[in-house]
């Protein structure tokens, strides 16, 4: 069974050397949807009988891992030396540095990494992200499923 928890965030980026105005400083309204999948659950004393997970079990997991840290922040592409020196005389900046430049598209992987390693850790491989949805504007979005599925 597949359950999907959306949640909403606010952050900014750009994406340095673009051929448009992606290259500037901006922010979006991000919206991701985590699709689950795993067994439901069957035993009747259980308080998720009947469920995959508990929704609000689902959606503290995905704050926690996702939503807290990158609410608010710059994402920022490590190799972007002049947006993260500019950062850096900023007091009490909340930063998040990435290893890939914060597109949509490499956004909804590092989300589905880090879901992966919080779900695997919570529940040992019973439950897990098999899709990840990261809209960076209501039109337009990106999907990241696992390698292995």
């Amino acid at each position: 069974m597949i359950i999907t928890s959306r949640m909403e965030f606010d952050s900014g980026h750009r994406i340095p050397n673009h051929k448009s105005s992606c290259k500037n400083l901006h922010g979006h309204r991000y919206a991701i949807e985590v699709s689950i999948g795993g067994e439901i659950i069957s035993q009747e004393n259980k308080s998720d009988f009947g469920m995959v997970l508990d929704f609000k079990d689902a959606k503290n997991l995905i704050r926690t891992t996702i939503v807290d840290p990158w609410d608010h922040a710059f994402l920022v592409y490590e190799k972007d030396f002049e947006v993260i020196n500019f950062l850096n005389t900023l007091e009490d900046h909340k930063t998040v540095i990435l290893r890939r430049v914060p597109t949509a598209e490499n956004l909804a992987i590092i989300a589905l990494e880090l879901l992966e390693e919080s779900f695997f850790k919570a529940f040992k491989g019973t439950i897990s992200p098999k899709m990840v949805r990261l809209y960076e504007t209501p039109n337009n979005w990106a999907d990241a499923t696992p390698s292995k599925a």
